[in-house]
């Protein structure tokens, strides 16, 4: 596949890389469905979020193949695998946190939910022409799993 300038500032590779389908061999080429999420959902979300913020961010989760999704422990109904979501980082801001209440303050994209989890922030998108339910979750991690609660926290 041809990498390709989706946005004025994503590349389409930066929503396909993955370290662990590298390091497991897994593979992690989206179906046409996913591509076209991508395309015309995910990456432009991601665009209207960094303009919002206007620095960049970096994305360091986006589609993930079944496999792949799998072998990080990801929901089994992952919105990553349908090209739906990325986890993105915003270092020039701040914590996860910090950029999420930004968010919630001043940008009206629309979102499906958005996941304070940590070190990261997860973004999930509704299918093209959705609202959205604009949902915001903290996730806790203890004893090896994971908890939500709604809000930041």
């Amino acid at each position: 596949m041809n990498d390709e300038l989706v946005t004025s500032n994503f590349w389409l590779s930066e929503f396909l890389a993955s370290d662990t389908a590298t390091r497991l061999g897994l593979d992690n080429t989206p179906d046409a469905a996913a591509l076209d999420a991508l395309r015309v959902v995910t990456i432009p979300g991601l665009q209207s979020l960094r303009n919002c913020l206007s620095m960049p961010v970096f994305v360091s989760s986006g589609y993930r193949s079944q496999a792949v999704n799998r072998a990080v422990g990801g929901s089994f109904s992952s919105q990553h695998c349908l090209g739906l979501a990325a986890d993105l980082k915003c270092p020039q801001m701040g914590s996860p946190l910090t950029v999420a209440r930004y968010l919630l303050q001043h940008w009206s994209h629309p979102f499906e939910q958005m996941i304070q989890e940590g070190s990261w922030l997860h973004i999930g998108f509704p299918a093209a022409g959705g609202k959205g339910k604009r949902e915001v979750l903290t996730a806790h991690f203890a004893d090896g799993r994971v908890t939500y609660t709604p809000g930041l926290s």
